[in-house]
This record gives structure tokens, sequence and C-alpha cells, in this order.
């Protein structure tokens, strides 16, 4: 006797229909999620009988609403070595307070290796001024105006590395208020404060 489709569908296992909501869990999550392909290099290694060469690449992934990661993986085809490249930026990811959900906090630095950069907080309409490494970090977590600037690299692991070095020591008025039992309206008068005399120095 043929069993009829609904027949098989109803002898599917609990299991099975579990497995399918994971993957399409999975899909949609990946879907709010904007990679970009900052660098690929090919690597050779030397062999008996010639040269074995190889893909490494490095991926920045973010979810334009503040968090953002990045990842580097090499295999001997360039789709598999940006699969690798991405899922690792996935799994390390970290969140970074944004101002009015456009630009940063405020100014900060930071340096991996001989590489230094400088981040700073710009009023709307500025866009993002940065180079290329630093842009795509900016441009996946959701960053509209900033002024960014690297010097003593141009190497975009090291820019990469030396942008989240800086990313992950932004501090929101919230969390600077919790540290000092302060309110966060004592903090912001403040840092609104400091910012119009300086503006008014500048004039």
């Amino acid at each position: 006797m043929a069993r009829t489709p609904n027949a098989e569908r109803s002898e599917r296992s609990p299991r099975d229909r579990d497995r399918r909501g994971d993957r399409d869990r999975n899909a949609e999550r990946d879907d709010e999620f904007v990679d970009k392909l900052v660098h690929i290099n090919r690597v050779a290694k030397v062999v008996k009988g010639g040269r074995r060469f190889a893909f490494a690449a490095l991926v920045v992934v973010g979810d334009g609403k503040g968090r953002v990661g990045f990842g580097a993986g090499k295999a001997r085809e360039v789709p598999e070595a940006i699969r690798k490249a991405t899922e690792q930026a996935k799994r390390e990811m970290v969140r970074v307070p944004l101002r009015e959900g456009r630009t940063l906090h405020h100014d900060v630095k930071g340096h991996f290796g001989a590489g230094r950069v400088i981040l700073r907080s710009a009023p709307a309409g500025t866009g993002i001024i940065a180079g290329g490494p630093m842009r795509a970090v900016f441009e996946t977590m959701g960053v509209q105006d900033v002024v960014a600037k690297c010097t003593g690299t141009t190497n975009p692991y090291n820019m990469i590395k030396a942008t989240f070095d800086a990313l992950v020591n932004i501090n929101s008025p919230r969390q600077i208020a919790a540290k000092r039992a302060k309110k966060v309206g004592d903090i912001v008068a403040r840092r609104d404060g400091a910012a119009a005399a300086a503006a008014g120095a500048k004039e």
C-alpha cells in the first residue's frame, strides 16, 4: 500500500521538525547581518613538486545597529576562506554604544602593533571619513557620521584590530553615570557644555 504525503508528514519525528525550525531561525539571523570583504590575499606554500596556493580572507560583519565583528579565514578556495572568516566574525561580535544611533559618543584612540587610530564623533551630515578597512567597520556597524585617521601602518589586519581596540573603550553616558553614581542628565549636560565652550573658543 502506497503512503500518502499526509501520512509521511505525520510520521516525521519532532526532532526533524526542530531541525527545520533551527535552519529557518539561522537563516533569519543571517539576514540581519551585513558582511563586507575587506582584504583577500593569496599565499603560497612551497612543497615537493611545486607551490601549493591558498587564500586568506578578512571579513567584517555587523547588524547596522551597533554590533560588529571581524574574522580571518584561510582555505584552498576563495569562497571557503570567506565563509570561514564570516563565521568567525559572527562568533566574536562586540556591541558599541552609539550616540543618536549615528555616531560615537566621544573621541577615542586605539592601537595594535604599529597601527594607531583616532576616532572622533561628528555632527549630522558629516558622513564616514575613514580609510578602506576602517570604513567597512563603520558601515557594517551602522555609524553614519565619524572622522577617523590611521597612522603607522597600512596593513588591513592591524588597522582593523586597532579600530576594534578603540571601539571597545567607548562608553555611553549611561555607563559613566552608573560608575559614578550620578544621573545621566548630569553627564550629558557636562559633555554638551564642554562642546559648546570649545566651539565658542574656535570662533
